[in-house]
């Protein structure tokens, strides 16, 4: 049976088709960090989809219309959402010059005046009500400024949206940016080829919102590392007291079951010996280390302790490829990121191939400084979340696909 992944890095890619002469319109993702004066903090997503659009360029496409969203807008548009804030930081980058058009219909007049390297960014696409709900309206109109659909939002592949899923029923070339494929290729590496031993690392808060990812990999990893949050669930599960920890009591027959699977498919499972625990979260008085057993009553556990992180470093040290999808504690705040940046460095010292999920974990593994030595950080989230699931991605569903022999 061909996996789901396999089928998926089977799409036809951007070097497919010949985009010279073409309007091409390309989703990407320029859901960036912006301070309060709209300074971006981050580029790094802009940066990711750039050899697609100089690809464009330099392959003479009639125009490039960029499409993309920027934060979550409830009642359309409002200003701190505007792409109109990444405009000058995509210019400086491409070293042209991009157009910026704030409505479809005004972008559709011009973009019918063909011109070689004529680059469109079109304003929040998340300001038409319409986009999230896969409108077939405004997927059509989408459709019709262009002759080459390219999708390189990996980090909304996962949603059927409008300008990632219905646009593909009106345009007859739809393939996949280089971004896109350098994704696929990398957990393609990762699961469906790996060295082994493999090692799956899971933090984060919640094990609601992980368990399908837990139930998913255990026929293809040979360690699971668990830590952050969800952690606390599976102690309370083994009979540990974790006292004012953050603990998902529906779901301790879960954890449960997660352990028995785990046993029968011959999966080593990590889990912390010992942990930080603080009286408060924001205004910490007692901050101490404790073994799990030993959880102080009204406290609660924030971080992993310095036991668990070698015990989980020397689980990571024997294993040659690594994923990792969440982080060990509460990273945000300083006190408590000790766990989640020296598993970075741990992670990144390996001679392993590493691949970091996304959301949360790639912003840790940024502020740790361990960013260039992962051999890859995806730009989703919740996408690179369901790719591990074993999810058929709604951005790669409908694009064309390669023949195969």
């Amino acid at each position: 049976m061909i996996s789901n992944i396999i089928t998926m890095s089977g799409v036809k890619s951007l070097k497919d088709v010949d985009v010279s002469g073409k309007r091409v319109l390309i989703r990407v993702d320029f859901n960036v960090p912006m301070d309060s004066h709209f300074n971006i903090s981050d580029d790094s997503r802009i940066r990711a989809v750039l050899p697609t659009i100089n690809y464009c360029i330099d392959h003479n496409a009639c125009s490039i219309t960029l499409v993309s969203h920027l934060g979550n807008p409830k009642n359309g548009p409002e200003e701190r959402f505007s792409l109109r804030h990444v405009q000058k930081r995509l210019e400086r980058l491409l070293q042209k010059k991009v157009e910026f058009l704030n409505e479809l219909d005004e972008l559709k007049v011009q973009n019918t005046q063909c011109s070689t390297e004529r680059i469109f960014l079109l304003e929040n696409i998340r300001f038409d009500a319409g986009e999230k709900k896969n409108d077939p309206e405004l997927s059509r109109r989408l459709g019709e400024l262009c002759d080459i659909y390219v999708n390189d939002a990996f980090g909304t592949s996962h949603r059927k949206h409008a300008s990632t899923y219905g646009i593909t029923d009106y345009v007859s070339v739809k393939v996949a940016g280089f971004l896109m494929m350098r994704e696929i290729e990398a957990f393609t590496k990762a699961l469906e080829k790996p060295v082994r031993p493999i090692a799956l690392v899971v933090g984060g808060s919640k094990i609601s919102s992980k368990i399908t990812l837990l139930t998913a990999v255990m026929q293809k990893v040979d360690k699971l590392i668990i830590g952050g949050a969800m952690s606390n669930t599976f102690l309370q599960a083994l009979g540990y007291d974790m006292q004012a920890s953050l603990v998902e009591s529906d779901y301790l027959q879960t954890a449960k079951e997660v352990l028995e699977e785990a046993k029968a498919h011959n999966v080593k499972v990590y889990l912390p010996v010992d942990v930080v625990i603080t009286d408060s979260i924001e205004h910490p008085v007692d901050i101490r280390i404790t073994p799990v057993q030993d959880v102080l009553e009204g406290f609660r556990s924030v971080d992993i302790g310095p036991a668990t992180l070698k015990l989980f470093s020397e689980a990571i040290e024997l294993s040659n490829t690594i994923i990792w999808n969440g982080p060990m504690g509460i990273y945000e705040i300083d006190r408590f990121s000790k766990g989640t940046y020296k598993l970075a460095t741990a992670i990144a010292e390996s001679y392993a191939y590493t691949i970091v999920g996304g959301g949360d974990t790639a912003d840790a593994v940024e502020k740790a400084g361990e960013k260039d030595k992962f051999s890859f950080i995806s730009t989703g989230g919740g996408a690179s979340l369901e790719l591990l699931e074993g999810k058929i991605l709604p951005g790669f569903e409908k694009l064309d696909r390669c023949d195969i022999q």
